[in-house]
């Protein structure tokens, strides 16, 4: 074979190799578009929205509008939407007399990403939910972030004191991470076109595939509630825009830590942080250890044997310490 026919070979060779990545690709992307028209027919999202620059953002609300005990504010973490707090602690504190409000962040649930990658920091979330609550006219809240919410929670304290009555941060995610290096290939995932990419075409079927054991992860070691994944709305991920918008937030979240860590000895407001000593995705010591210490002030609970997803495990738990929270501030 002479060199001219190894070429033609080659050639051919990587001709059809790149037919068959796109004719996959295409596949993808229409599998994609299939997955995310079934899961918004089979999951509305939140049908409340309020109109900010740039976009909506969408809520939940429950429990009385008039001579509620206090008006707490759930904030959802990273791959979730408004009803997976609600479904688990929010319908709790409702029954005990509480107005609960629970936001779809921006680019999650039902909520537009209002300004594209630059929404994905805790600062910009913190300011366009402070103006949603401004135009709710609630006064002070008690805000309940968990997980990825932990850093938006106390960012809104930071930001808008004013409006922050008290904080219950439950499995916060809150300081900064120990620096490691990225895989090659995860750097390559996370340059802005390769993400939008993959959050088109394969993201969203892979994402369909390992849904059901992750959701069942989140629990561990405790057993996973029954029907969280109908009631959390968890397969609202499953669609291009939130997809995107969870990937460049948790891509984002540990510059943000870097810079708004330092700031938390200057909090006053009210606080108790609680989580479970057995979670294994924010872990109590890397996390919630060195946040007491950066906030001598907060009344700490730690609850043996618990994992991450507090807001549906302990949710009584929870109640409790918000009425203590709310009974503090009311003396």
């Amino acid at each position: 074979m002479s060199l001219f026919d190894l070429l033609r070979f080659a050639a051919g060779f990587l001709a059809a190799t790149i037919g068959l990545v796109v004719l996959a690709l295409a596949c993808a992307a229409i599998a994609t578009r299939l997955i995310a028209w079934r899961v918004e027919a089979r999951y509305p999202a939140a049908d409340r929205n309020i109109a900010l620059e740039g976009g909506r953002v969408a809520y939940l609300e429950d429990g009385p509008a008039e001579g509620a005990r206090a008006t707490i504010v759930l904030l959802h973490g990273a791959s979730a939407n408004a009803y997976d707090p609600m479904e688990g602690v929010g319908r709790h504190l409702a029954r005990a007399g509480f107005r609960v409000i629970a936001f779809d962040r921006p680019g999650y649930g039902n909520s537009d990403r209002l300004a594209g990658a630059a929404a994905a920091s805790p600062a910009f979330q913190a300011k366009a939910l402070g103006q949603a609550l401004d135009r709710l006219a609630t006064g002070p809240v008690i805000l309940l972030g968990h997980s990825w919410s932990g850093a938006l929670a106390l960012r809104m304290a930071l930001d808008r004191p004013e409006q922050v009555s008290g904080l219950v941060l439950v499995a916060p995610v809150a300081m900064p991470f120990p620096a490691r290096p990225l895989p090659w290939w995860a750097g390559l995932a996370l340059t802005p076109p390769v993400t939008w990419l993959l959050t088109r075409t394969v993201a969203i079927p892979i994402g369909l595939a390992y849904l059901p054991s992750v959701a069942r992860s989140v629990f561990r070691p405790e057993p996973p509630v029954e029907n969280y994944v109908a009631a959390s709305r968890a397969p609202l991920i499953l669609r291009p825009g939130p997809a995107l918008a969870n990937i460049q937030d948790l891509a984002g979240l540990p510059a943000a830590l870097i810079e708004q860590a330092p700031r938390y000895e200057t909090l006053r407001v009210p606080s108790v942080i609680v989580a479970g000593d057995a979670d294994p995705v924010v872990q109590t010591r890397l996390q919630n250890d060195p946040l007491v210490q950066a906030m001598p002030h907060a009344r700490r609970v730690v609850l043996p044997g618990v994992g991450h997803m507090l807001t549906y495990t302990a949710p009584d738990t929870l109640v409790r310490e918000v009425e203590a929270l709310s009974a503090s501030l009311a003396r």
